[in-house]
């Protein structure tokens, strides 16, 4: 099947209300320009220097999604187009966004990272980290990054029952901070979680913004 099909095929399963991400990292700009014609329009990178390269020869409207972990020496480059940072693991990565945005004269927008999974290779805030970070209230005074929301990553496993009780405790935890503290803060809507194994669960449990790349562009090229 071509790009155009495998991404009508996802968007069918999409909801009114959740976004698609298409993760284009390690794909070639050909692909990601064949998914623009099918009208994607927002796309995810892992890479700060794969982004900017692709920002550069891509159509102006397109919407940058940063997907991975962000290196601190790295943020200056994507911060002039940036629209949406998935990955906040830290409160020092948050402000040194926000210091550096301030420097580009922008607000970016980000969402903080929960360690959900049960595995030791993802990033991220454990919930009391995250939790004791908001009710701190330093980030309050951050006024070149808005927070959106809040992003996950189930465990890699085959088993659907725990993946979907790791996404159901996010979007409680997700519940629970927007009703403490941004409960005034409209903004504060996004929920991003699912991949292209596991997206369909990821929306059945609450998901805003799901990230698909292989199940769009086939395995990555790497």
């Amino acid at each position: 099947m071509s790009i155009a099909e495998n991404l009508k095929g996802v968007q069918q399963d999409l909801p009114e209300g959740v976004r698609l991400v298409a993760v284009s990292k390690f794909h070639p700009v050909e692909a990601l320009n064949e998914a623009y014609a099918a009208g994607q329009r927002v796309f995810g990178e892992s890479r700060v220097q794969e982004m900017c390269a692709k920002q550069e020869v891509m159509p102006a409207d397109v919407e940058w999604h940063f997907i991975g972990h962000l290196q601190t020496n790295k943020i200056k480059y994507m911060l002039p187009f940036v629209s949406l940072i998935h990955g906040i693991d830290s409160y020092r990565l948050l402000e040194e966004v926000n210091k550096q945005a301030a420097r580009a004269g922008r607000v970016i927008n980000c969402l903080l990272q929960l360690y959900i999974a049960q595995e030791e290779t993802k990033f991220g805030f454990s919930p009391e980290e995250c939790r004791s970070m908001l009710a701190a209230g330093e980030w309050r005074n951050l006024t070149h990054v808005r927070v959106c929301g809040l992003m996950g990553m189930a465990s890699n496993t085959d088993n659907d029952e725990q993946i979907s009780r790791e996404f159901r405790s996010l979007h409680g935890f997700f519940n629970e901070v927007k009703a403490e503290f941004f409960a005034e803060c409209p903004e504060f809507r996004e929920l991003s979680m699912g991949m292209s194994h596991d997206y369909r669960l990821a929306v059945a449990e609450g998901s805003t913004l799901v990230r698909v790349g292989s199940r769009i562009f086939g395995e990555r090229v790497y």
